[in-house]
């Protein structure tokens, strides 16, 4: 299975595996834990703004140092932090200390990740497979972390179990994060037994310090892009619709386990449906028209007049929203060159992560007010704005492969025509 991959290749897979289980319960049970932790509604926007503003920061700084430092000793440096910010979360009800936790960069609230970890795994899978296979390759990366956050989001029930034992409040929430960290553990354990393959092959010529040179262009329109895309998503990650479904239809732990394990598996099997669509339709296409109609479903959420009604339109929502991120991620590391590769990630995921590490602060805030649809209503207004301006920015830039087929077809035409003028004279 997977023969054309490599074996550090089928090493990130796992990697990848572990830590989304993870964040599939952490981001479902994260926003109740900090509830019954005594937090105000703005408090816990802030503690997901630490985290996500932390993954940014430590983004920042590991996209430029990454490929010095090595990147086997990058992820692995990662690991062990996420483990100290699991047992952080596991030991206090502090406030501060909780912000101070989040802001290792390693604590998600989104239930998928964007920083350093996907940072440097982004750069290293086009070097583990064919080009060929790159798509999907993250198509696969991408399926399997979303199915596994689904069984992680199912696992947030056994808050339910834990209760069961005695423990009460936010205690029964404790063990969710000791697992976490032991999660942390085992990542580590697997990073360092990379090999040197992973690290980047020594280039000739001038390697500017932020690592971008040719690309440099069409890096800061993608990073623009994303950016936007990212704050709009920011508003309404996991933790905050979970938060929003318990807040406005009293969803409990149980209830959101099951929804967010659904949200999960739809999710993570419309991304193989994606790299099915880029063959045949091209990565910018797949990423622009898979998307719009989600957002157009996320702006239906709030509107719903029962609480069957909002999880079904999410639902299907999310059955189509995630197509874009393998796609996203191929295109990205497809039209830059191999050597930017580290350094076009980070920067990229920088902007994402910096842009969508305000946004729950705001979700908190409007939830305070009492406006509980507005998150989603901006939300889907400025996606729809990114899908526009993504496809005119980039609809004549094309990967190499789709390049070379579209020559291939062009030729192909043009042979047509001057056999058919040949046989005409």
């Amino acid at each position: 299975m997977l023969d054309w991959l490599s074996i550090d290749g089928k090493k990130l897979l796992v990697t990848r595996i572990l830590r989304t289980f993870a964040y599939g319960y952490l981001a479902t049970s994260l926003g109740l834990y900090l509830d019954r932790l005594g937090l105000s509604p703005t408090e816990i926007g802030v503690v997901f703004t630490a985290a996500i503003a932390g993954s940014a920061l430590m983004t920042v700084f590991w996209s430029i140092m990454a490929d010095r430092y090595g990147r086997r000793r990058t992820v692995a440096t990662m690991a062990l932090l996420m483990a100290l910010g699991g047992i952080a979360f596991a030991l206090t009800s502090s406030f501060i200390v909780l912000i101070l936790a989040a802001f290792t960069g390693t604590i998600s609230a989104t239930s998928s990740e964007v920083g350093v970890f996907q940072t440097v795994e982004q750069a290293v899978l086009p070097q583990t497979a064919p080009n060929e296979k790159r798509t999907w390759l993250f198509s696969i990366y991408n399926t399997i972390a979303n199915i596994a956050g689904a069984f992680g989001s199912l696992f947030a029930a056994s808050v339910g179990f834990f209760a069961s034992l005695g423990l009460q409040g936010a205690d029964a929430y404790r063990p969710l994060f000791v697992l976490y960290a032991v999660i942390g553990i085992a990542n580590l354990v697997i990073f360092i037994t990379l090999s040197d393959k992973v690290e980047l092959a020594q280039v000739e010529g001038e390697r500017r310090f932020i690592g971008i040179h040719r690309s440099t262009g069409m890096v800061v329109k993608l990073s623009a892009l994303f950016g936007l895309d990212a704050f709009a998503g920011g508003l309404v990650v996991q933790s905050i619709v979970a938060y929003w479904f318990f807040l406005r239809w009293g969803l409990q732990i149980a209830d959101l386990a099951v929804v967010f394990f659904w949200v999960g598996i739809l999710s993570g099997l419309s991304l193989l449906a994606a790299g099915w669509l880029a063959e045949r339709f091209g990565l910018l296409n797949t990423m622009v028209f898979t998307h719009l109609p989600s957002n157009v479903l996320l702006l239906l959420v709030p509107l719903a007049p029962s609480a069957g009604l909002a999880i079904a339109l999410f639902l299907l929502r999310m059955s189509i929203s995630q197509m874009d991120v393998p796609t996203r991620q191929s295109y990205t590391m497809a039209v830059v060159d191999p050597d930017e590769r580290t350094a076009t990630a980070g920067i990229t995921n920088v902007a994402r992560t910096t842009a969508s590490a305000v946004s729950p602060t705001f979700a908190g805030m409007a939830f305070s007010a009492a406006a509980l649809s507005l998150p989603f209503f901006l939300a889907a207004g400025l996606k729809i704005v990114y899908d526009a301006l993504v496809y005119l920015t980039f609809r004549n830039v094309h990967p190499p492969e789709e390049a070379e087929l579209r020559r291939r077809r062009a030729a192909g035409r043009g042979a047509g025509r001057a056999e058919s003028a040949g046989s005409g004279t």
